[in-house]
C-alpha cells in the first residue's frame, strides 16, 4: 500500500518547483515544493510558509550534480546558503527511493540531485508531507521498519 501511497505523492511532486529551503535543528532541512502558503501556527501566529509538498531530511543528506558530491550534512555550515539558492527555482524532475532500506532522491533540473543516506543506526530518516489545505495534520510518507509508511 505505502509503495502505491507513495508513486501518488510521486505523480503530485513531479514538475514542481523547488520554492523554499529552510533549515530546522542541527543539520535538518526542509525542502518547499510547489506554491508556497501561509500557516497559522496553534497560538494564531503566522508560521513559515509551506509548499504543496514538503520533504524533510532529517540528516545525512547530500547534494550532488551529475559528477561529484557539492555539499552535504557534514560539510562546512558555511557554504550551506549558496549551495540551497543553486537549488532553488530547479525544478522535479523525478523523486525515488532506492536501497533495501528505502533512501530517498530527488532529480532536479540543471543536473542537481538532492540524496537523503542514514548513517547511523535507525532508519532512514526522511518524510514527505502533503499540503491539504486545511489545518489538520497533513499526511505524510516516512520510514518505519524498514518500509514506507503512510501516517495520516
Amino acid at each position: 500500500m505505502a509503495l502505491s501511497t507513495f508513486e501518488t505523492y510521486r505523480q503530485g511532486i513531479l514538475g514542481l518547483p523547488m520554492s523554499s529551503i529552510w533549515r530546522g535543528h542541527g543539520s535538518a532541512i526542509f525542502l518547499e515544493l510547489g506554491q508556497l502558503h501561509p500557516v497559522r501556527r496553534r497560538d494564531g501566529s503566522s508560521g513559515s510558509l509551506t509548499g504543496d509538498y514538503t520533504v524533510m531530511l532529517e540528516w545525512s543528506w547530500r547534494i550532488e550534480n551529475r559528477t561529484s558530491i557539492l555539499g552535504g550534512s557534514w560539510s562546512d555550515e558555511e557554504g550551506w546558503d549558496t549551495l540551497f539558492k543553486s537549488l532553488m527555482g530547479q525544478t522535479v524532475q523525478d523523486i525515488s527511493v532506492f536501497g533495501r532500506l528505502p533512501e530517498l532522491s530527488l532529480a532536479l533540473s540543471g543536473e542537481k540531485y538532492v540524496v537523503s543516506f542514514m548513517t547511523a543506526e535507525g532508519q532512514p530518516a526522511w518524510s514527505i508531507l502533503r499540503r491539504t489545505g486545511s489545518d489538520d495534520q497533513s499526511p505524510s510518507l516516512s520510514v518505519a521498519d524498514g518500509k514506507i509508511v503512510a501516517d495520516q
